[in-house]
């Protein structure tokens, strides 16, 4: 198929990009310019991670620049975005998570696609936070457009996960909220999760559906992250609980200064997205059991968390965390 990928530069991106090539599909991906991205590398460096395709730059909230410069009167069979909003901050979230999306849409539509794959994420099954919201808005968009839409709600990603390897390895001790049990997630990697994405373009049983998925393996608490990473060590696992009330303070303060301080208002909402991550599982929601379940989140893939782990540790393809760093 012909096949435009937007976000493409992101971790995720990347992934579903090299799934894409590796299918066969004739891929274009639509990024920024480098000097106008944060982060992601040089423009050679994105040009060798995305060989195999055709790579035009331009704007993606600019309704003109996706038009003109990624579509370019062309005709495509899909569209896949694995665009989100880097800081989850309510205004940075209406822009890319709804705003850009839309914009997205309205061209693909006047140019004829006929399926939209979306990456959104499986935390707005209890949406509380704007960008949950803002991908809650685009999701209603895309089902009501008439176009064949696959919505990929995957759990958490492995980088998320692994911002206390260094911690660990320098003797201190695993941060955990409350007792490190308030949670669990069945975390899925990069290259299974692409792989998953791109599998959406042939698989029938993934079109007009919403598609929660994990990797594979049981479901695995922070408790447990912890204890893995001290085994690898050959040491004692060492624990500090932070009182998930701490973060309420936080909150509370930052709310207050932030009514004078419009940028201590998305300082705000940055805390309560880590209270809502450090409280909330990311597993599918069983409304029947009000509580989360693991048994009803799908896997897919076969890379598991910890297998990453050992190899992280012993110094093997350690991951440029970046922004995914929780700690």
């Amino acid at each position: 198929m012909r096949v435009l990928l937007l976000g493409a530069t992101g971790t995720i991106g990347l992934a579903t990009a090299r799934a894409l090539i590796r299918s066969g599909h004739d891929l274009v991906c639509f990024i920024r310019p480098r000097q106008d991205a944060k982060g992601g590398g040089s423009e050679n460096q994105v040009t060798y991670a995305l060989k195999g395709a055709t790579i035009r730059y331009g704007d993606l909230t600019d309704p003109v620049s996706i038009a003109r410069y990624g579509f370019a009167n062309e005709s495509f069979d899909a569209v896949i975005s694995c665009m989100a909003s880097r800081t989850g901050s309510p205004r940075d979230a209406w822009r890319i998570d709804y705003q850009a999306h839309m914009e997205a849409l309205e061209a693909a539509q006047a140019h004829g696609v006929k399926h939209f794959v979306l990456l959104s994420a499986i935390c707005v099954q209890k949406p509380i936070l704007a960008f949950q919201h803002a991908k809650l808005a685009f999701e209603k968009a895309l089902i009501a457009s008439g176009l064949t839409y696959s919505i990929v709600r995957p759990t958490a990603f492995f980088k998320s996960l692994s911002g206390q390897l260094e911690r660990v390895k320098k003797g201190k001790p695993f941060l955990i909220f409350g007792d490190g049990k308030l949670t669990a997630c069945k975390p899925i990697s990069d290259e299974d999760l692409g792989d998953f994405i791109a599998g959406c373009l042939s698989e029938q049983s993934r079109h007009n559906q919403i598609l929660p998925i994990g990797g594979p393996g049981p479901a695995i608490t922070p408790r447990q992250q912890g204890e893995y990473l001290f085994q690898l060590l050959g040491k004692e696992p060492r624990f500090k609980s932070v009182p998930v009330g701490f973060l309420d303070v936080i909150i509370g303060a930052l709310h207050l200064v932030g009514k004078l301080i419009p940028a201590v208002a998305d300082k705000a909402e940055l805390a309560r997205i880590g209270r809502y991550y450090a409280t909330e599982s990311m597993l599918v929601w069983n409304a029947q059991s009000h509580r989360y379940d693991a048994e009803l989140t799908p896997s897919h893939g076969t890379q598991t968390l910890f297998a990453s782990y050992a190899m992280w540790m012993n110094g093997q393809d350690v991951p440029d965390l970046g922004e995914h760093a929780v700690f």
